[in-house]
């Protein structure tokens, strides 16, 4: 199949609004929903809408069944053969706060991150350093936002063993930039310490081997990757999954409990995955792991690049554009993410430019900072953006998109460059 024949299997694309079909562009934030993941989730609400691990009728062994099939298709999915070493949260953001809490951390230990973290690899190691439990340093990142392994090395050997966690973002919902993550995890180990990848932005589009990288743990979000939103997953290796600590307790964690003695806790991933779960969430991850695989993520990346570069080559001769990350299309995935440098709402009545867009054009974007705040406020603060610039917009591609969507999106943005012809650059 070509890459567009699957936009069929996608019914909120065949909506139309105003006579036209909807164009989106926030795969960054949310990927759009393929019939066999709907048809999952209405299946467990129909057929077996029950808990699991609990009961012992017929209802609850088909979902034990089908939650115990997702979890082997994920391990799979991501290249390992120990199903016990997937834990299901509900995103990214509770996979890394359950290391966060439950890491053995001693007072000094130092956690290293980047400076364009997504908030969600940032506050929590922030709040830890805070309470005093851990330290935070970040590396910075070269000028067009790519990782200096240099600097990296640089501050592993300064801190002569004090690092504990490394804590990095592997593809960057900001500007598509994937750090070299081979590179960093052997270089980590070297110096005695873990890795944990924020992967939301690369599982859904980057063929990932976990037992090939050498990564400790690694985070994701099911919704980013045509799948139900409110379920994550949470990868570590399992004899670290055994040794670190608890974030959430009850029940479905305990092998026993007495009223004057500690509990006894069930192995991972039980040991995690605390009170009635989100079954149907869970079941239809498995099912947006075969969609994906069907298509090839290869030919996924392949395609992004293809309509990145295609974006780029139309939008990149306009001096009011200025793209955020790497000059090359190449290494910013499917993430196009720029300012205009002149002010885009002239008086009160304007709408913002992506309203309009949504309203004028059925074409779905993002504007703001993209929760990546640390690396906006650091620019403004260094004098290298302008507040009048702001908000910046991210148009984010994914295998159902197409150039002439892509026409429409460079139409709508040249319009509105002329219109604002007459205000000067800043």
């Amino acid at each position: 199949m070509k890459m567009n024949d699957y936009r069929d299997r996608i019914p909120s694309l065949k909506r139309i609004r105003n006579g036209k079909p909807p164009i989106y562009f926030d795969n960054a934030c949310m990927t759009l929903k393929p019939d066999i993941v709907v048809n999952a989730i209405k299946d467990y609400y129909e057929k077996y809408p029950a808990c699991g691990g609990r009961s012992h009728h017929w209802f609850t062994r088909e979902v034990d069944e089908k939650v115990s099939l997702s979890r082997e298709k994920i391990a799979n999915f991501i290249g390992t053969k120990m199903v016990e070493e997937i834990i299901f949260t509900r995103n990214t953001t509770e996979a890394i706060n359950l290391i966060g809490h439950s890491f053995p951390f001693n007072e000094g230990d130092i956690v290293i991150t980047t400076d364009k973290e997504h908030n969600s690899n940032l506050c929590i190691w922030k709040d830890l350093e805070n309470n005093k439990k851990i330290k935070h340093m970040y590396v910075p990142s070269n000028e067009d936002n790519s990782f200096n392994l240099n600097r990296f090395e640089d501050i592993l050997k300064k801190e002569n063993g004090n690092v504990k966690l490394v804590s990095i973002v592997h593809t960057s919902n900001l500007d598509g930039y994937t750090t070299p993550a081979k590179e960093i995890i052997e270089i980590a180990h070297k110096y005695k310490a873990l890795v944990l990848l924020d992967a939301a932005q690369s599982i859904p589009h980057k063929d990932i081997d976990v037992s090939e990288l050498d990564v400790d743990f690694l985070a994701f979000s099911i919704h980013k990757m045509v799948g139900p939103s409110g379920v994550g997953i949470l990868y570590g290796k399992y004899d670290l999954l055994k040794n670190i600590g608890r974030y959430n307790v009850g029940g479905d964690t305990i092998s026993d409990v007495f009223i004057d003695e500690q509990p006894i806790y069930l192995p991972p991933p039980m040991k995690f995955e605390a009170g009635l779960q989100d079954y149907a969430g869970m079941i239809a991850s498995g099912e947006a792991c075969d969609f994906l695989s069907e298509i090839g993520k290869t030919n996924i990346n392949k395609y992004e690049i293809e309509l990145n570069s295609y974006i780029t080559s139309k939008l990149s001769c306009f001096e009011e554009i200025q793209i955020i990350g790497p000059e090359n299309p190449a290494e910013r995935s499917g993430i196009f993410t720029f300012f205009i440098k002149k002010p885009t709402r002239i008086d009160d009545n304007d709408k913002a430019l992506d309203e309009k867009l949504s309203d004028e054009h059925n074409i779905m974007i993002r504007s703001g900072m993209f929760c990546v705040n640390c690396w906006f406020n650091k620019k403004l603060k260094e004098g290298k953006i302008n507040r009048i610039w702001f908000p910046a917009f991210r148009a984010s591609f994914y295998f159902y998109n197409t150039k002439e969507e892509v026409d429409i999106f460079v139409e709508a943005i040249t319009r509105e460059l002329d219109r604002l012809k007459d205000i000067p650059i800043f």
